[in-house]
Order: structure tokens, then sequence, then C-alpha cells
């Protein structure tokens, strides 16, 4: 499996559209991830990213040396969420963009009722060296009780 790092369309095909493995975002690190069903809506954009945005610094005290943002989405308009959340450079952002990565993980969600089709469940997870050691899922993905930066910061 492999995730798409956001990016411009001209830097997909500068990089003859790569992939990156999950073995090269995991191995020997000590990872932040979380998963939102889509980039530029509700609870993703007000309350989801800006909670690890804000909460960077406090994450790589703990010996984080990553956060991650990934969603169903394609790379380009991952990479024009981060922009206009002025997320980049803080948080990487990878795109899922035919929903496998979260189907591998039992985290996908059918949210063709309002419109998305196949998303991810909301979530967060820290990762040590390609092991998942805290696993945190919404009940309903409008929801963000469990899967913030502040719930993280404490979980690890």
């Amino acid at each position: 499996l492999a995730l798409q790092e956001a990016r411009t369309w001209d830097q997909g095909l500068e990089s003859q559209f790569a992939t990156t493995p999950l073995s090269q975002i995991f191995k020997d690190k000590r990872v932040v991830i979380f998963g939102t069903p889509g980039a530029f809506t509700g609870v993703c954009t007000k309350g989801h990213v800006p909670s690890y945005t804000k909460n960077v610094e406090q994450l790589k005290s703990k010996g984080v040396d990553s956060v991650i943002c990934v969603a169903v989405n394609d790379p380009y308009t991952i990479n024009a969420w981060a922009e206009k959340m002025n997320a980049k450079g803080k948080i990487q952002f990878f795109a899922d963009f035919d929903g496998s990565f979260h189907k591998s993980l039992g985290l996908e969600c059918d949210l063709s009722k309002a419109l998305l089709g196949l998303r991810s469940q909301r979530w967060s997870a820290f990762v040590d060296d390609g092991v998942v050691k805290v696993l945190k899922v919404e009940k309903v993905p409008s929801e963000l009780k469990v899967s913030d930066g502040e719930t993280m910061i404490k979980a690890i």
C-alpha cells in the first residue's frame, strides 16, 4: 500500500505520479496520523486539522517525528486544502485517492447520503515504527470527541 503526497498537478507530472510506500512513512519513526472524511468539509476544516496544527509542537515534544493527515481525496485537492488552512509545513498531508488505505484498515465508511461516496471514518493513531500503539475512532464522522489533537497528546 502507498499514499500520494499532497502536491500540485505539475509536481505530480514531474514525479510521474509517484506514491509514497507506507514503509517509508512509518519505518523507524514515531508518527501521529489522523484520517478525515474529506478535504474542505466542515468538521475536518473547522476542528480536526486545526486541533493538530496548533498542537504540533506539543506532539513533537513527546517524541513524535511527524504529524500526518490523510483523506480519501486526490492529492491536488488535499494540497489546495492544506494551503488554504496554512497547515502545510506543520502537518504532512497525504491522499488516499481510491480509499484502499482506509479499506485495508477497516476505517472506510459510505457517506453517499452526504454526496461524498466512500470516505474515511474520522480517526487518529499513534504509530511507533509501524506498530499502532493508540487508535481512536469517532462513533460517527460528524463528531470530534476522541480523535482530536488534544486527546492524542494525553494518549501518548
